[in-house]
């Protein structure tokens, strides 16, 4: 696998160094050097154009360039819209061409992920949690390093969550339960009987361990990514269930039939832009489709499987709900009961947003499904 690089000239000499983009952008083919005396116009300007702009000057003057590079970006106008639907995609445009020009500002690091910027923090140990140690120096957006330092503050404070009376850690890049409504609705649904239960895409562990937690005597939580793998098993051990609960790194299904299977797929139908959108985006509905189609195969004769959907794709015109329904009868499955709540988060009563009116009317479900 080829390392990509970054090349730039500095003091009329070539340089190279190893790109690192999590978002999986390509580096700038274009580069030049800046400092304290470029100005927010012409930084916003070269960024717009494609040209990354490697920062020597103070760290802090970076970040206080970076945000006046945003509000410019921000207060561009929006065109009308005549649908939720193109609501959706001009946002998503948007927002894919916002982290483009914010991408731009790139800081240097040495190996070991040391900053050798003036006023720079040490964020030697968020960026060895999140990439593994760096045996060379390498160039990384500021955007993103903002972002990884954020998520390493995340991680050591936790996110509360009523359910377990207790704090889940989540790791850089794996969903974070801020959300609570889908993880109340799993602490309230009356269990079926039964001693094993798997919890498909586990990302931080959360509906595992409340499965756990209310009486599963094992449960299996499985998925494919290794830092939710990392980040389930941690907070499984932290919780003092590693014993109860076994993560496998599995796609989907384990082997066997149980009589509880729980999983909350990404809930919207369109394709993820970078890897860090796999938790909320799932082209095609791969894995709604998956586990729909594998599921009255894993369960026992009285089984349930739990599927836990927010209908947001239904009210921006992405999937209806005969699609839905559609698709739980082929999979040879029938509904045995739904049971909605509202969202609370922040997103929902912000009338700023541009898919307002789609968040305002959003319910969160679980579909207690049996096999047909």
């Amino acid at each position: 696998m080829t390392v990509p690089e970054i090349r730039w000239e500095e003091n009329q000499t070539p340089h190279a160094a190893r790109w690192r983009s999590e978002s999986g952008a390509a580096p700038p083919k274009r580069v030049v050097v800046a400092d304290d005396t470029m100005t927010a116009d012409m930084a916003y300007r070269q960024a717009c154009e494609g040209v990354g702009l490697l920062w020597r000057g103070d760290f802090q003057n970076a970040r206080q360039l970076l945000q006046a590079i945003t509000r410019r970006v921000d207060k561009r106008p929006r065109k009308p819209v005549d649908s939720l639907l193109d609501a959706f995609n001009q946002h998503r445009q948007i927002q894919s061409q916002r982290a483009r020009i914010l991408g731009m500002l790139l800081i240097p690091f040495d190996a070991g992920h040391g900053i050798p910027l003036r006023r720079a923090p040490d964020a030697r140990l968020a960026c060895e949690e999140a990439h593994g140690p760096a045996k060379e120096p390498y160039v990384a957006s500021l955007r993103e390093l903002l972002g990884l330092i954020g998520a390493f503050e995340w991680r050591k404070k936790g996110v509360e969550i009523p359910a377990l009376n207790a704090r889940i850690h989540p790791h850089y890049g794996v969903f974070s339960p801020l959300r609570g409504e889908y993880v109340d609705l799993v602490a309230r649904t009356p269990m079926p009987r039964g001693s094993v239960a798997f919890d498909i895409g586990t990302g931080t562990g959360v509906l595992a361990a409340v499965i756990a937690r209310r009486g599963g005597k094992r449960v299996i939580a499985t998925d494919t990514d290794p830092r939710a793998l990392a980040c389930a098993r941690e907070n499984l051990e932290r919780l003092g269930l590693s014993k109860q609960v076994d993560v496998e790194e599995t796609d989907l299904f384990p082997e066997g039939r149980v009589s509880l299977i729980v999983c909350n797929p990404p809930w919207l139908p369109a394709r993820p832009s970078s890897p860090v959108e796999h938790a909320v985006y799932d082209p095609d509905s791969r894995m709604l489709r998956g586990f729909l189609n594998g599921l009255a195969a894993h369960l026992t004769p009285n089984g349930e499987g739990w599927l836990i959907l927010s209908d947001l794709a239904e009210h921006l015109g992405l999937r209806s709900r005969e699609a839905l329904l559609d698709m739980i009868s082929q999979a040879g499955l029938r509904v045995i009961e739904r049971i909605d709540t509202r969202p609370t988060h922040g997103r929902a009563q912000d009338a700023s947003d541009p898919l307002h009116a789609a968040r305002s009317k959003e319910v969160t479900s679980l579909w207690r499904l049996g096999a047909a």
